[in-house]
């Protein structure tokens, strides 16, 4: 690979390199296409993007000469232009599913623990209520895992994505299992003896490992 390769490497985004990952299997996509296999697959375990972030991307990879796309003949009513990989985007993108340096650490933004965690400004039961339609939801998503792993099995060629999809599975059930124990921490809480979890403290009540306005962890 080339100097001037390295450096589009380096300031492609992570959507670049997941939308030419799309394009890595075999055949050519429309970008509507691929946005609903991103829909049907990555989003369970990393994101889908956006349609128009789809196409913004299409266009980047086509000036790097990653991606190249044909308009669709006459023999089709409504004409499509379908995007496929090229051979210095299969070699760039090798390279970077190989760097491990820049994959980074997984990031967690859990929309539910963050109202958990101002419980004190809640209804407990309010808060057990949230927990149960997460756990809804999950289980909604699980199912949708499943089909798209019952899927990806007839398609030889997507045995890795079928793996992803297996960690997806087990990723959803262990959510299941935290939030039955994150509402037996919630009774447990409701029974000790003290504030009521619901209130605020006000000036003169000491939250615990708060002392002095100090964080309730160390630092």
């Amino acid at each position: 690979m080339t100097s001037s390769h390295k450096q589009k490497k380096q300031d492609l985004p992570p959507t670049a390199w997941a939308v030419l990952g799309l394009l890595s299997f075999p055949g050519a996509r429309t970008g509507y296409e691929l946005k609903k296999w991103a829909d049907s697959s990555l989003r369970f375990f990393y994101w889908s993007p956006a349609i128009s972030q789809i196409y913004a991307e299409l266009r980047r990879l086509e000036q790097l000469g990653y991606a190249a796309s044909e308009r669709s003949g006459p023999e089709e009513a409504r004409a499509k232009r379908r995007y496929a990989i090229t051979p210095d985007g299969r070699e760039a993108l090798a390279g970077w599913a190989a760097d491990t340096a820049e994959a980074g650490p997984p990031v967690l933004k859990h929309g539910l623990l963050l109202r958990i965690w101002l419980g004190h400004l809640s209804d407990p039961d309010r808060l057990r209520a949230m927990v149960a339609e997460h756990q809804e939801r999950t289980r909604a998503e699980l199912a949708a895992v499943r089909e798209a792993m019952a899927h990806a099995a007839e398609v030889p060629e997507w045995a890795f994505p079928a793996l992803a999809l297996r960690w997806s599975e087990r990723q959803h059930l262990a959510e299941l299992e935290l939030a039955e124990a994150l509402l037996a921490d919630l009774d447990a809480l409701e029974e000790r003896p003290g504030p009521d979890p619901g209130s605020h403290p006000g000036p003169e009540v000491e939250v615990p490992g708060q002392g002095g306005g100090d964080a309730p962890t160390p630092g």
